[in-house]
């Protein structure tokens, strides 16, 4: 996976009102596949949020019928749909142990651990992520095998080292 160092956006201030869906407002992280997947991988990542106490906000945006890299979380995670639909299959060493479609204002809670794929529907996806992180380490991105690629850190979100 080709990762690129970025520079690093500048942060809104604590307060500062935002509106999440206005594509422009945000710095996006545009991340990709590669010939190393056989699925479609087309997303972006914008830093909505850093604080001290170790909480960091992510949005994440889905092209249409396109997933993320297949990824664990190492932390817990809350997240909201704010537009489209997201397709959720659940994994457990290599077997698919459940599915489900997330549609506008679903809102969860996941444990650490959680192994998974995502994927938007036709329209793509929004949905606001949050993670309590106060080690920095957020998920891993992993092989068909669940070996770990790569382990993203806020750090690497923050300063977007990660991008396509």
């Amino acid at each position: 996976m080709d990762m690129l160092l970025r520079k690093a956006p500048k942060l809104r201030s604590r307060g500062e009102a935002m509106n999440l869906l206005d594509i422009n407002a945000n710095h996006w992280m545009h991340l990709q596949g590669d010939e190393n997947f056989d699925y479609p991988i087309d997303y972006w990542a914008a830093v909505t949020s850093v604080r001290d106490d170790g909480h960091i906000d992510l949005l994440f945006r889905w092209e249409a019928n396109c997933y993320c890299h297949f990824h664990r979380h190492l932390v817990d995670t809350t997240s909201l749909v704010i537009q489209g639909e997201l397709h959720v299959v659940d994994m457990d060493n290599g077997v698919e142990v459940g599915r489900r479609v997330r549609t506008v204002n679903d809102y969860a809670q996941k444990p650490a651990g959680d192994v998974h794929m995502e994927f938007s529907g036709s329209n793509g996806a929004f949905v606001l992520y949050n993670f309590y992180a106060p080690e920095g380490k957020l998920f891993d991105l992993l092989d068909k095998d669940e070996n770990i690629i790569l382990t993203v850190t806020a750090d690497d979100i923050i300063s977007r080292k990660i991008s396509s």
